[in-house]
This record gives structure tokens, C-alpha cells and sequence, in this order.
């Protein structure tokens, strides 16, 4: 039996409540008021609750009563083509003091606390330099993050990038002796990532484009599809794909030779004549986002991952469940229903990798159908039961459960009250 907390993280709807402040709204579903959700599983019931996080951007906005600190589409600078990368590179020293701490992104864990997070600023709580809110846990207890440091660049007035793939000893902490790289490309999510047999093999969500971030804007948002799909006609899908990057180039390797050894996957990594390695990836599958794993077998082979299905619309209306090894995909749907990210949590004593459930939450816009929490049994994708809310709740972003003899320890400093 499910017992434990489903914590989730989001903001508000497209028709939001603390989204507009007096007369002024904000413009992109990264920018509203991060929204706490908690899902309590106990002796086959299901109890929901929610609440704002209060952050120092709520207590300011609220206590002003309009919005005072910028957001990622919405800045309080008048210029409407400004957001938050042209404040960062323009204005980065007056901008950290107030930089948002609205951290409506994800629920992440450091030791025994648990804390809300974003690509936001939380250097007050803990040591970090605007980290990602997609950190990963080793079996050791540790948590692995990534920092971020933003200076000017000088020189020439054009700076044109490949994309350079940096691999790092997570024990030397030092960055692998060959250069990798492939084609230039945007990465919303990590899958996995694991060795194999001399190789680094890891699977990625990636667009060719940033269209993808225009793509939530609520008034993209509050189209129908097939008008989004009409004004949206340079969107590029997310894309799942698979590199792998050789450990052991020997000298004599031939200039042109492609160094991955592996059967299972056509990816190609390519020695250039300056010895490095230029990547070629592996295509998956074509139009899954939001993708989750069995975290035992995080950076361990594995063979299933789980997203939300996105089909020309920024709204996702299916859950996949893709199987690596045979490239089929199985589906979950329901009409007028937008599953949220799918989490999945293991039988107790689970040996398959897919032994287990997916939760998801529900939203509908049909005001007449009531949101609900869905359970799916992992290995045949078919549901197992569903609760039903009775309150209004809006689509969430990410989230974790934390099983029933883990209780959390709500951090001090931050808390959604």
C-alpha cells in the first residue's frame, strides 16, 4: 500500500489568483507565486493540501501590492522586451540584492532538509551560486548541483559556440583531458546518465532552439491548439537523445574514426584532427518532456523512463512510459485531462526496474471535471486507482516523494506557510 508524501512544486494557472496584483499581471507561467502542493498517502486515502510559499518576492509583492521584484518573463522595467538574462548581463550588481527567490520550480533535498527551489538566488541559505533546481543524490548521501557565474565578454563582437560537453572525475573534481562537443542546442532536462563498457552514456531533453521558454507565455498559454500550432509554426518538439562519450582514446586512433564501441545505440563520437571528439546523438524519441526515472537505477544502465507527452501545445496531455531497449512507447490519456510530470515510486523489496507506480496529478479545464491524483501500476501503464480533489488546483512543475518512514524536516529559513 502507497504510504507516504507527494510533495510538488508550481505556480499559479493561466487564470491565476495572486498573479495579479492590483492592475498589473504577470506575463509567463515561470513567474507567478511559487505554490506549495502536498499529496498524503495513508491506509488507502489520499489527503491534499496547498499553500503559497512565502518568500521575501511574496512578502514584498504583497506588502506593496504590485509587483516589485522582476520574474523570468516579467520585469519591472518598463522596456517589454527586457527579461531576466538581459537584467543579469546588464544590471548584475545592482540586480542581486533583489534578485526573486521565488522558487517555484522543484522540491530538492540537502541532507535531511528539504527546500524549494528555481534557478534563483538562495545564497543566504545555502552556499551556492544561482544552482540549478535539478540537483541529483549519489547512494552516499550526497547532492550534486551546478553553479552558475555570469561576467561580460570581451573581444570580438560575435561569439558563436558549439556546444562544449565538459566530463568531470566526481572524485578529483577534474575535467576529462579530451574535448568534447556536438552541434549547438538548448537542454531542458537531464535523464540519466551512466558507464558502459568504457564509455559515458547519457540521455538528454533537448530543442534546437529557446522557442521552447516563448512557448509558456500565458498568452501562448491560453490558446487553443490548434491556434497555438498555427502562430507557433517555428516551434522545434523536445527531443529525447542519447550520447556517449568514449573514456579511452588510444594514440594511434585513426582521425576520422568513430570511438564508440557500443551495439545498442547509433550514436557516434568522431576524433577530429585536433584529437577531439566531435558527438553525434542517438534519437530516442521525438515529443516527451518532464522525464523521470526509478532513481535506483540513477547513473546505472537502465531501460524505462517516464515524461508528459507534448504534441504542438504547451499544455501536456499525455504521460509516456518509453522502453529504451525496444523504442516503444506506451501511453496514458484521458480527454480534456493535463497530466503533470510523472513521478515513479517503487513496490517495497521491488527487484524490476519497473516495478512500481506512477503518480501524476490531473488538471482539466473543463470546470465541470474535478482535478485528481493518478496512480498507474509503472509496468503496464494502466491506471490503478485515482483520487479526486474537491478544490481547484493548477498544474504543477516537479516534485519528490518522500516515503512514510523519511518524514521531512521543513527548512527553517524558508517555509510555505
Amino acid at each position: 500500500m502507497l504510504r507516504g508524501l507527494f510533495g510538488k512544486n508550481g505556480t499559479e494557472s493561466p487564470e491565476p489568483v495572486q498573479a495579479n496584483i492590483e492592475d498589473k499581471t504577470y506575463n509567463h507561467w515561470f513567474d507567478g507565486m511559487a505554490l506549495i502542493h502536498s499529496f498524503t498517502f495513508k491506509d488507502g486515502e489520499a489527503f491534499y493540501r496547498s499553500k503559497f510559499l512565502r518568500s521575501e518576492t511574496y512578502k514584498k509583492n504583497m506588502g506593496a501590492n504590485r509587483i516589485v521584484v522582476s520574474e523570468f518573463g516579467t520585469m519591472i522595467y518598463p522596456d517589454p522586451c527586457k527579461n531576466i538574462f538581459s537584467k543579469m548581463f546588464t544590471h548584475l550588481c545592482n540586480a542581486i540584492p533583489d534578485f526573486t527567490d521565488n522558487n517555484l520550480i522543484n522540491i530538492i533535498r540537502y541532507g535531511k532538509d528539504y527546500y524549494a527551489s528555481a534557478e534563483a538566488n538562495y545564497r543566504k541559505y545555502i552556499a551556492l551560486n544561482l544552482a540549478t533546481a535539478h540537483p541529483h543524490y549519489d547512494d552516499y548521501g550526497n547532492t550534486y548541483n551546478m553553479g552558475t557565474s555570469i561576467m561580460s565578454f570581451g573581444g570580438p563582437k560575435y561569439v558563436i559556440f558549439k556546444t562544449l560537453i565538459h566530463l568531470i572525475n566526481r572524485t578529483t573534481g577534474k575535467a576529462a583531458s579530451t574535448k568534447f562537443y556536438t552541434d549547438a542546442l538548448v537542454i531542458f532536462h537531464h535523464i540519466n546518465a551512466y558507464e558502459d563498457e568504457g564509455h559515458v552514456v547519457f540521455d538528454m531533453i533537448t530543442y534546437k532552439d529557446s522557442n521552447l521558454y516563448n512557448m509558456f507565455y500565458l498568452q501562448n498559454m491560453a490558446q487553443k491548439n490548434e491556434d497555438f500550432t498555427q502562430s507557433n509554426e517555428q516551434w522545434s518538439p523536445p527531443v529525447c537523445q542519447r550520447f556517449v562519450l568514449p573514456l579511452d582514446i588510444e594514440k594511434d586512433t585513426p582521425v576520422g574514426s568513430n570511438l564508440v564501441k557500443l551495439t545498442d545505440t547509433t550514436a557516434t563520437a568522431v576524433l577530429q584532427k585536433d584529437k577531439s571528439v566531435y558527438c553525434q546523438p542517438d534519437t530516442l524519441l521525438v515529443g516527451l518532456e518532464l522525464p523521470g526515472i526509478n532513481y535506483k537505477f540513477n547513473s546505472k544502465k537502465y531501460r524505462y523512463f517516464y515524461g508528459s507527452r507534448v504534441e504542438w501545445s504547451p499544455h501536456p496531455n499525455k504521460l509516456g512510459k518509453l522502453d529504451i531497449v525496444t523504442r516503444r512507447c506506451v501511453e496514458w490519456t484521458e480527454e480534456e485531462c493535463y497530466p503533470s510530470e510523472p513521478v515513479f515510486v517503487a513496490s517495497p523489496g521491488a527487484v524490476e526496474e519497473d516495478d512500481g507506480v506512477i503518480l501524476s496529478s490531473v488538471v482539466s479545464l473543463n470546470p465541470e471535471k474535478p482535478p485528481f491524483m493518478l496512480v498507474l501500476d509503472a509496468k503496464s501503464f494502466t491506471e490503478l486507482a485515482r483520487a479526486t480533489i474537491s478544490t481547484s488546483v493548477h498544474m504543477d512543475l516537479h516534485g519528490l516523494f518522500v516515503p512514510q518512514q523519511e518524514k521531512p524536516q521543513a527548512s527553517s529559513q524558508q517555509g510555505a506557510e
